[in-house]
């Protein structure tokens, strides 16, 4: 070997390739583009969801909007970005008055969006509904 020449072993090598497979697998786990921060945009008075799918102390999550809508109590009725907090995945059910978001475990108030369990650091943002009769519409 010359004076100039670097040689890796295959440990080396082999240790950046697992390094690179974990760097890989975390990407995957990261949010999207937006941060995780918003929903998708939806026009006002878009029809979400009607009142008859959305059980009291429970939610829809519409995947598409990325928006939760949930009834904490009989007739009121609240939306939250359906984006979790912590990684910027979809939370993943509403059930016994709290978000769930089963990626990493954070849960939510069904009526406010505050933080119930970690690891997210933050609220849900609400989003503003209007309910006309049996119709769940973006305001």
């Amino acid at each position: 070997m010359s004076l100039g020449e670097v040689r890796a072993s295959r440990r080396i090598v082999f240790s950046g390739l697992g390094a690179l497979g974990v760097a890989t697998a975390l990407a995957g786990c990261a949010g999207g583009d937006d941060g995780g921060s918003s929903s998708a945009k939806v026009a006002s008075g878009t029809e979400l969801a009607s009142t008859s799918e959305v059980p009291v102390g429970g939610g829809v999550i519409l995947t598409d909007q990325k928006i939760v809508i949930t009834q904490p109590s009989a007739g009121t009725y609240a939306a939250f970005t359906a984006v979790c907090t912590h990684q910027g995945l979809l939370v993943t059910s509403v059930e016994n008055d709290t978000i769930l978001c089963a990626n990493h475990g954070s849960s939510y108030s069904a009526s406010t969006g505050e933080v119930e369990g970690g690891p997210a650091p933050s609220a849900l943002a609400k989003v503003e509904i209007d309910v006309q009769g049996d119709k769940i519409l973006a305001a």
